[in-house]
Order: C-alpha cells, then sequence, then structure tokens
C-alpha cells in the first residue's frame, strides 16, 4: 500500500469521526432541551458508517463514509415537573430521549478514533516528506 493511499483511508475515517461528534454534540447540546419549535421533544441522531472504495481501479482501497444520520425511535423521557412552561394537564414534560452517559463514552470513542486517523496521516506526511529528502 502506498503512503498516499494510506493518507487518503484515514482522510476518510477523519471526515466521518467529524461527522459523528457533530451528531453527539447535538445530542448533549439537546439533552435538557423540552421541545422543539413544531413541539416534539428532539430525537438523538446516531450516525451510521459503511466502506466504501476510494480507488474503482483498486480494491484494496477502501475507506469509510458516512451511509446516514438517523433519529432514535425509542421513547422519549417523561419528567414530572407540574410548574414547567410545557407540562402537560397530569404536570409531565416531554424530554429527548438522548442518554448522557451513552453520549459521553460515543464522544470519547469518536474523539479518539479522529485522533488516530490524524496521527495516521501525519506519519503518512513525515514518511513522505523523508523519502522526498532521499532523493536530494
Amino acid at each position: 500500500m502506498s503512503l498516499f493511499k494510506a493518507f487518503e483511508i484515514a482522510a476518510s475515517g477523519v471526515t466521518a469521526q467529524s461527522q459523528r461528534l457533530n451528531a453527539t454534540a447535538s445530542n448533549l447540546a439537546n439533552a435538557e432541551s423540552a421541545a422543539t419549535p413544531g413541539g416534539k421533544a428532539y430525537q438523538a441522531r446516531q450516525v451510521l458508517f459503511q466502506t466504501t472504495r476510494l480507488d474503482a481501479r483498486d480494491p484494496r482501497s477502501e475507506g469509510v463514509k458516512v451511509k446516514s444520520v438517523i433519529e432514535d425511535t425509542s421513547t422519549p423521557r417523561r419528567v414530572h415537573d407540574p410548574k414547567h412552561p410545557l407540562a402537560d394537564e397530569t404536570g409531565y414534560v416531554t424530554m429527548p430521549n438522548v442518554n448522557v452517559a451513552e453520549e459521553m463514552v460515543n464522544m470519547l470513542s469518536a474523539s479518539r478514533s479522529y485522533q488516530s486517523n490524524l496521527e495516521v496521516m501525519n506519519t503518512s506526511r513525515n514518511l513522505l516528506l523523508k523519502t522526498l529528502t532521499l532523493g536530494s
């Protein structure tokens, strides 16, 4: 495998993990928001990945891309808070289905994957620069 291919593969990973980090940040930012402007509670978003061929001529040059961003369909949390302005007639407020602990683990995992891909890119760049200095 050439260093250029390693660079391309790591770049695809950085791009995909960046989208995962954005979705996690959005989930955490909305974890305590009671309702969206449309009146529904925020639905947590999850990023699904798939492998993709980076070079149509080379079957070994696979990277990763975001297949889709889906909304979690689990039931929203119901919190009893009769003083809340969005409480229903029984005193319950519908809150997002975001599990903060799971999102923090997801954020750490995405962050480490992002950093690892950046490290591969930096190493590939350094090796390419060293190869150039060998020729001079």
